[in-house]
């Protein structure tokens, strides 16, 4: 599914499925980024320092092998008053994944994220799928999608969608992944400058650990 497709359906899923949460619900000048499928360290340590130099916090939803291939990475995140979420350990989508399959992946990424929020990877998920995790998580989605995933978008693309689609309580995905540096490294400074200049602030989103 295009994202062009995704950008369109989206808001007619937000309003029939409050099962997830889509935004924030708030009139305070506050934003809340996301980053999906690190950590990994050609790219999550540059998202971090420029967090840091903007005094920014995010979400980091983590896909399990990676976590466990860079513990330490994972470790910073939490460390420097980021919230983290599960994102699966491998990546399957929903819709093509055998139920047995899927909670398997979720499980296994849970043993090392241990966080109450989870995001389905391409945020597809059956309603089955949806009902038996909401038991267990917070499940997490957007209302701004950058793009960055996009190859035939650019850094500004992705700059332009967060900056006319962003407001209080919006939720931003972006991806810490090889796929999307270019763009994500294009666009994630400018999102930053721009609308601490404008008052906003960058929170994480609300999280507790679990065993």
């Amino acid at each position: 599914m295009g994202f062009r497709i995704v950008s369109r359906i989206m808001p007619l899923i937000q309003q029939m499925d409050k099962r997830m949460l889509w935004r924030v619900d708030t009139t305070e000048k506050v934003l809340y980024l996301t980053f999906d499928d690190g950590p990994i360290p050609e790219l999550t340590p540059w998202v971090l320092d420029v967090l840091k130099a903007h005094d920014a916090k995010a979400t980091f939803f983590c896909m399990g092998r990676n976590v466990a291939s860079h513990p330490d990475l994972f470790k910073r995140l939490l460390d420097e008053g980021h919230a983290v979420g599960n994102h699966t350990w491998d990546h399957p989508s929903g819709w093509r994944t055998s139920r047995f399959d899927y909670f398997r992946s979720v499980l296994r990424c849970q043993r090392v994220t241990r966080t109450d929020l989870f995001r389905p990877p391409y945020g597809r998920a059956t309603s089955a799928q949806i009902n038996a995790l909401r038991k267990r998580f917070k499940l997490v989605m957007w209302d701004v999608l950058s793009g960055d995933f996009e190859e035939r978008m650019t850094g500004d693309d992705c700059f332009r969608i967060v900056r006319d689609k962003a407001k209080p309580g919006s939720i931003i995905v972006f991806h810490d992944n090889l796929l999307s540096e270019i763009r994500m490294r294009h666009a994630l400074p400018r999102v930053l400058a721009h609308f601490k200049q404008l008052g906003y602030r960058f929170d994480p989103l609300p999280m507790r650990t679990v065993g």
